[in-house]
């Protein structure tokens, strides 16, 4: 299949003609505009150098949060208020948190000034949101995606103390199925996300929940 070049128009080609990797297209920008469409597409940003790479993989990875799984050290964890949890109250400290934590096996991060500047901007806009977790007024781990519909897309998460990410994530997905979110879209597969739950479905099927279960105008 060939790779995709975007331009200024805001448009994205069909994700059937994603490379079997889920590499779709290149270029474009991180507007607003184009990043809720690519969300409601299916598509999202992840790239490491100044080229843009919209990718869609299949199968895609995701949580039903009716389907998660936590473990008994975490119920203990938050039976006992272990740590402070809160929603959208630290999203830039989140981001750049998950910009600068080293992680095993990677030589860099796909979160560039430009990734960092977008997501603060969405944030800003209502459409990306963090959970955060806290020791004795330290921010010590948490996440963030976006959250369209009763789909959220989970994008990054970081842990600098033992237990914080599972904690901000179990915490996290169990305020998202109160509010009615019916997906959270983990896109590609990780050891980690498998033990909350998260499973592989065809991104044809993918893309028909998306297709129910967020707004069809743009919100912007």
């Amino acid at each position: 299949m060939p790779l995709f070049a975007l331009d200024k128009k805001l448009s994205f080609p069909p994700v059937h003609f994603a490379e079997p990797d889920g590499l779709l297209a290149m270029g474009g920008d991180l507007s607003p505009q184009r990043l809720l469409l690519a969300y409601k597409s299916g598509i999202f940003p992840w790239y490491e150098d100044e080229h843009i790479l919209w990718w869609c993989p299949d199968p895609r990875f995701v949580l039903f949060p009716s389907e998660l799984k936590t473990t008994k050290k975490i119920i203990s964890l938050i039976n006992k208020n272990e740590f402070d949890f809160t929603i959208n109250k630290a999203f830039p400290k989140v981001i750049h948190h998950c910009k600068k934590i080293k992680r095993p096996g990677q030589q860099g991060t796909w979160i560039t000034n430009e990734v960092e500047k977008a997501y603060c901007k969405m944030y800003e806009l209502g459409f990306a949101h963090s959970a955060e977790v806290w020791k004795d007024g330290e921010l010590v781990g948490g996440l963030y995606g976006i959250k369209l519909g009763k789909v959220f897309f989970g994008e990054s998460m970081f842990s600098k103390q033992s237990n914080a990410s599972r904690y901000a994530f179990t915490k996290y997905a169990q305020q998202l199925k109160a509010e009615g979110i019916e997906l959270i879209d983990c896109q590609v597969y990780t050891e980690y996300l498998e033990s909350f739950g998260a499973r592989m479905i065809d991104r044809k099927d993918f893309i028909t929940l998306l297709h129910k279960w967020t707004d069809s105008h743009s919100p912007l």
